[in-house]
Formats: C-alpha cells, structure tokens, sequence
C-alpha cells in the first residue's frame, strides 16, 4: 500500500510525497507477478546531487522509446525545491569545515549540522563535507559557472572524444541548462559598469594587472555564440546607452563583455513561462518525477524514474566484470544483466564506493590516486565611492565580475585562476560584498529601504579560485580501516600543496592585489583583517599601496577542504595504467559500471566544476540512453517508429503507453482503440509485432475502418468493431473456443478459411500481418497463414478512398499485450 503523504507538527509533506518514493514501492513496482509487464529498473544512479540528478532527468527526457526505468537513490531526505537563495531569508547556510574528530570532541558526531550536512570521511585536512538531500550541494553552490579554457582541456590530459563533445554541443547545452548562456541582467547599474569599465581599463594597461590574461586570447562571451554583433547589441549586453559607448570599437565592447561574471541565475525565459532564478538539480528531479507520474496514470510499475531519499548506499555486488547489485541501508536491489550503475556522489564518497567494489579487480586503474581541489583566497577591501569617479545614483546596489589567470610555473607550464568579483554599495560600516546580491525581495518596505539608502562606501570580495597540480602523489583517497555507522569502511583523504600549487596561489593572490589597488585608485581605503576570527576588523591602506603591505596575503587563503570542488579520483583516460574511466565515463574493467561527477576530471582548471560536471552528465545520459526508433527493412511506411506518437489518437478506455520502443496496452473499464490518423491504401499488407505478457490476453488489429468520431458514437472505439475487421488475438479463442475467436481469424465472421498456427510463449514477439486487397483479408502468423475470407458486407470495410479515408488501429482489450514495428505497403 502506499505510503500516505505524512504530516508533522508544523506541515503536510506534500512535496516529498509527490515526487519521491519508498524502496518498498520502487522494488514492488518491478514485481510482473503482481503487475503483467513490469520491467525492472535498469539505470540504478547513486546520488541524487548536483550530477546524479542531472543524468537521471536527462536520461528520461531523451529516452523517447521509453527503453529505460531510472532509479535515484539519495541517502538523505527531500528538503528544499529548489535553490537555498530562492527561498528569502531561509538561514539555511553551508557549516563551516571539520573533522570527524573534531565533531565526536563535541558530542555532534552522527548528528547533520545545519539540517542536512553531514561529513563521512576522515582526513587531517578540515572538509565542510556532503549535503545529504535531494539535489545535494547544487542547493548552496555559489552560481559561478565559467567554461574552461582550450588549454585547460588539453588534449594531453582530457580525451579528444570527449572535448569533441563538450565543444561540439555539450558545454552550449549545459550553460542552457543552468543560465549561464546570457548575461546577468538582473545585475546592472552604475556601480557594475564603473567597475567592469576600471577593471577592463586595468587589464589592458601598462603594465597589465600581473597574471592577468590577456582579453583579446580569451572566447567570447556565451552570449555571442556567433561571434560579431553590432555596436548596438554589444550596448545592450552590457547595459550602456549609446552615448556610453561612442568613440569605442566593437572589438573594445566585445573585451570587456568578457568581464561579466558568468552567474547560473536565470532572470529571463520563453513569454509564458516564470524563470528558475539560481540554478539546482532539484527542479529537475521535480519535473522528471512528476512527468513520470503523470505518463504512468498513478501507476507505479509504468513509472519510468523513482526518486528514493533516505536510501544510503553501502556497496556494489560484483559479479566478474558486472555489478549485478546494490546493497543499501534499506535492503537490496537487482541490477539486471542489460542493466548500468551511474556512481554520482561527491568526488570522495564515489571513490570510497569504487575502491570497495573494483579496488582489487584487475584493470580498474588507479582508484582514488591523483586528488585535487582548487586553491582559494578571499579579500575584501571598502573604497570610497568617490574613487569610481562621479556617480549620478545615490544607491549604488551590486556587482559581480570575473577575470582570467594565468601562471607559469618553474617547469613551463600553465596554470589557471580567476577572480571572481562581488561588490555592493553600502554604508561606512558595511562589510558584505554580497549584500545586494542572490537575494529575493518579497517585501516591498526593504525594497524602498534600498531604493532610498546613500551609500557612501563600496566593498568588493575578490574571490580567487586557482587549480591544484593533478599529478601529485601525495594526494589520494584510500580506504580506512575504521567502520562507519553501517559497517563498511570510510574513506581517508590526503590532501596537500605541492610548490607549484604555492607558486600559482603566490600569483593569484598578486593579481587580487593589483586589481584591487586599480579600483581604489588614488585614493585610501581599507582591507577586511582575515587573521581576525569572531570579528570584523578593517584595517587602513595608503593610497597607492597594495592590501599585502597591511595585511599579507595568506592571511586571506581558505582551507584546501573548504570549496567543494574536488575531483579527478575516477579520471577519464584511455589507457587504464593511468585512469579509471574511459571516454564512455565508464570504469575501466568493468561492463557496466559509469561515473558522473568532477571525480572524472583529469585536470581541474580554475572554474567551479559545475558546468563541466553537468555537461558530463548529459553527455552520459545521451551514452546509456538506448535508440529504439524502428525503420521498416522491408520498404513499407512506417506507422510508429519506437517513440512517435503523433499519428496515433486514442478512443474509448484505457490507455497505450510507449514502452521500450513498443506501445503496450493499459485496458480500462470498456473498450479502448489506438488508431492510426494516416488514411491507409485502398488495399494494403500491414506488418507488424505483437508480444503477450500473459497467456490470456485479449486484443486485436483493426482495419478498415471510418474515423471513429464519424458515427456519433459515446464510446468511439466500437467504430471498428461495427463497421470494420479486427484479426483477432487471442490464443484462447474466447468465449467459446472457436476458431472464428481465435488468434489469426477475422473475428467473428464465418465462412472463414481458418487454420490455427501455434503462436510464440508469452514474452516472445511474434509476426503479423495482414494484407487486405479488394474485399479479401488474409492472416499470416508468424510466417504462415492462419486465415484468408472475403467479405460479402458491401456497408462494412470500405477501401479507403480520399473522399472517405479508412484506418488501422490497436484494441486495448484485457491484458498488457504490446505491439512494434508497424507499418504499412499499398499493394
């Protein structure tokens, strides 16, 4: 029975009852015994985070035979629907580093922080650790979502199929997906245009900010994915009116385009539909979930994904080079033989849930070797609003920019960073560069509030983000030989800087220096004290001098286990001496078993993985998703083609479904006709398969017939049955054993050279086809002719003529009988 949406003290869980299930009611809904033609769920993915949910609603959408039946597992509950930074003013932050033994000190070990955060593995680094929900940490991830360099997906490092993809499409289609393709219009104003315009000034100078790269080498902005636009267009893009941009180039304009930050908020859509705002994998899942549902008419074995929170995964059951199960903390699930595991958890807990499953099994790679994060500085300083020139607007609300780095190495090679760049304009004692940014007003009293402030002050964070080496030794994911609370072993995390990764932080923090002098200009301002903890303490920088002669710079450096970002522990490659997945995602070694995730990165690069991970993603679901469509091998038209249902109308009761490339009957109370709208010939042979599920389904092919609206009917479906021919199936020839009742017989007419052919067993498909010429109907079962009558009705099964056109359809009588390859030859 199913689980009744439950109510707490304070709410009705409508949503989580909605859109996810039980594993009782997953497992049960494969069960063929109780529901004729279930099918079991061969797509099992392992996290319903930023990644999983990403394959899992891709796969379902692109899956248009309806091949494939996805199971999400998610080991924690279903919380939020969409974005923490959609919902004002919720105080749902993201915990701030530590360890396991830091937390058991503390009594709070085994016990979420803030709602859902929970930290798995041990390390003598300190890690913030897993957001165990629905949708995962997409739910707090900041939204920057810059694309890769060329050099940062080497052809050395990342396969060629795979940047083949990615920039043949993929990164286009994820930075749809998540916003990124546009510029941030919910971002504009006098503040970002003075800022961007110093930045771009600052850039091109010289000498160049140091590390800066060069704007003129970098690709365009998404928003000119063809590359030129008009003057006009490059002012609107950036929000100047024309008199700001005379007596500048295009080339100047589209540079400093380039500058805008690359934010996963959606602002704008298509006319009629609301925008998501900040993107998260949660709305995602919604949609697939309910799109199941609504397919399945409230039937759980029709249900093509199933989302089941609360469902931590503890190991993978191999059998040879197959998974073939997945033991959780709810019980066990099959994989069948055709069947695939997508590992989609954070980059750790994935490579803790590979090395215990492939670990020993020869060819797997190097599992858990060759892990990196990305280095991270903040600083903030407070300019007066004077050092931007004169500003018209007392209010100086937001900013947000992004810059590209680069730094050279002792051996040669490139490393990348940027800046990510937030300001607002605030009072004296202001502090927080996003103050005015990622927030919804719902109050209209705190929007006047902004409307009305004057702000005398502008604080910016430059955010520097810089990639780590991905060859260090040092830094890995093993196994520990502790047990965590349900009995399989955590993971132990290794994570250290090597003097390449100081000398890149060295010159990403320089960079952050100079731009920030740039802004501040000539004039004195202040930089935020990072070695301060508890408290906000600024302290006074001279004009002309740099945040480091106050403050030094590393006294602005976060923690390597503070950015969410690691990843490269499952590598793509082709050589499994030094990787662990092959282009395909899937882990070397095995059949069947894939990854999702930044675990998959070779290189990090400088941008936050997201876009990268998503585009991955959707490149693996388009890999699994498993091509149905039929084309006729014999020169007939074909009438359905595995997933298009365009030609075909429904009558009377009960419903077809497209199930593995096939329409599968769902019978109702009274008769039901799927009919084919496309007239047919005059005469015709119409093939097609048909497969049972069990022994005494009822159905039956119609031709010959009107339209079923032409005759006034209620229930449109006995149209065929009145006025055109069905050959039967039915292999117990019921109600009375008749052969007239049988499979291969014209129904119910007499006069009939009948002979019965042995169909195939229930679950096999078998032959059909029926060839109408004049008046004449012959049956061929399976290669041999089971019927051949003439019809002496001169009022019933007219040839279709273009003045009144006949059809074809399907009865849905009793039983799921499903029907494929159907298509039709005038003769």
């Amino acid at each position: 029975m199913a689980t009744a949406t439950q109510v707490t003290d304070f709410s009705r869980d409508v949503l989580g009852r909605y859109v996810c299930n039980s594993l009782d009611e997953a497992l049960a809904s494969t069960d063929a015994q109780a529901h004729p033609g279930a099918r079991p769920f061969d797509v099992i993915v392992v996290g319903g985070g930023s990644f999983g949910a990403v394959v899992a609603a891709h796969l379902f959408n692109r899956d248009a035979s309806r091949t494939r039946r996805v199971l999400v597992l998610e080991g924690g509950p279903f919380v939020l629907p969409e974005h923490v930074q959609n919902l004002p003013v919720l105080g749902l932050g993201v915990p701030g580093p530590t360890s396991i033994a830091q937390l058991r000190q503390q009594g709070q070990a085994g016990v979420p922080r803030n709602e859902v955060w929970g930290l798995p593995w041990h390390s003598p680094v300190p890690f913030t650790g897993l957001a165990y929900c629905v949708g995962g940490r997409s739910l707090y991830w900041g939204g920057w979502a810059p694309q890769p360099l060329p050099a940062e997906l080497s052809a050395t490092v990342w396969p060629k199929p795979v940047v083949d993809d990615l920039n043949g499409g993929q990164f286009a289609a994820a930075s749809e997906q998540i916003g990124v393709d546009q510029t941030n219009d919910f971002i504009f104003g006098a503040l970002q245009n003075a800022l961007r315009r110093r930045l771009y000034d600052a850039v091109g100078q010289q000498p160049p900010l140091p590390g800066a790269a060069a704007l003129g080498g970098l690709p365009n902005h998404p928003a000119l994915p063809n590359g030129a636009a008009t003057k006009a267009q490059l002012a609107h893009l950036l929000g100047l009116s024309s008199a700001d941009v005379q007596g500048r180039t295009d080339k100047e304009l589209t540079d400093e385009l380039k500058l805008e930050a690359p934010l996963a908020v959606q602002t704008r859509t298509r006319p009629g539909f609301f925008p998501n705002n900040k993107y998260s994998a949660v709305p995602l899942m919604i949609q697939a979930a309910r799109t199941a549902w609504a397919e399945s008419a409230g039937n759980d074995a029709d249900k093509r994904l199933m989302i089941v929170p609360e469902c931590h995964v503890l190991r993978l059951e191999t059998r040879g080079s197959d998974v073939i199960g997945v033991q959780t903390s709810q019980g066990h699930i099959p994989v069948p033989s055709h069947g695939a595991v997508v590992i989609a958890l954070g980059t750790i807990e994935s490579t803790r849930l590979a090395l215990d499953a492939f670990g020993g099994m020869p060819g797997t790679g190097p599992i858990g070797s060759g892990l990196m994060a990305h280095l991270r500085s903040n600083l903030t300083i407070r300019i007066p609003r004077e050092a931007l020139g004169p500003i018209a607007e007392q209010e100086l609300m937001a900013a947000a920019l992004f810059l590209k780095g680069r730094s050279e190495g002792a051996d040669g090679r490139d490393r990348f960073f940027h800046l990510q760049i937030t300001a607002a304009g605030l009072g004296a004692r202001g502090a927080d560069s996003e103050a005015e940014l990622f927030k919804k007003l719902p109050d209209v009293d705190l929007f006047h509030r902004f409307k009305t402030a004057s702000d005398t002050h502008v604080v910016l964070t430059l955010r520097g983000i810089g990639e780590m080496d991905p060859d260090n030794p040092a830094n890995r994911v093993l196994l520990d030989t502790e047990q965590d609370e349900y009995g399989v072993r955590r993971a132990l995390v290794e994570l250290s800087a090597t003097a390449a990764d100081d000398g890149l932080w060295g010159d990403m923090d320089a960079c952050a220096d100079a731009a920030a002098l740039a802004f501040a200009g000539t004039h004195a301002y202040e930089v935020l004290d990072g070695r301060v903890k508890d408290r906000q303490v600024w302290r006074p920088v001279a004009a002309g001098q740099p945040p480091a002669t106050v403050v030094p710079a590393d006294a602005h450096r976060d923690k390597l286990g503070t950015t969410h970002h690691e990843g490269g522990t499952l590598r793509l490659g082709g050589d499994s001496t030094t990787s662990v997945t092959d282009p395909d995602c899937r882990i070397h070694g095995t059949n069947n078993a894939y990854v999702a995730g930044p675990a998959l990165f070779p290189r990090l690069g400088s941008p936050n993985p997201m876009l990268t991970g998503v585009a991955l993603a959707r490149r693996l679901a388009e890999h699994l998703t498993l091509d149905r469509r039929f084309q006729a091998p014999d020169g007939h038209q074909v009438l359905f083609d595995g997933t298009d249902l365009s030609s075909w109308r429904m009558a009377g009761a009960g419903r077809f479904l497209i199930v593995d490339g096939a329409l599968q009957a769902a019978p109702g109370n009274d008769l039901g006709l799927l009919w084919c709208v496309r007239p047919t010939p005059a005469d015709f042979s119409l093939r097609l398969q048909y497969r049972l599920t069990r022994p005494d389904d009822n159905s039956g092919v119609f031709v010959r017939f009107p339209d079923p609206d032409s005759k006034g009917y209620v229930n449109t479906a006995w149209v065929p049955v009145h006025f055109g021919f069905e050959a039967q199936i039915d292999d117990l020839a019921r109600p009375d054993g008749a052969g007239i009742h049988g499979t291969g017989a014209i129904y119910g007419v007499g006069n009939q050279q009948y002979t019965p052919v042995p169909a195939r067993p229930v679950g096999e498909w078998n032959d059909y086809e029926i060839q109408v010429r004049d008046q004449t109907y012959t049956v061929v079962l399976n290669g041999q002719q089971t019927t051949s009558w003439t019809n002496p009705d001169l009022a019933r099964g007219l040839p279709s003529t273009p003045a009144v056109p006949s059809y074809v359809g399907l009865q849905a009588h009793s039983g799921r009988i499903s029907f494929r390859h159907i298509r039709i030859n005038a003769l």
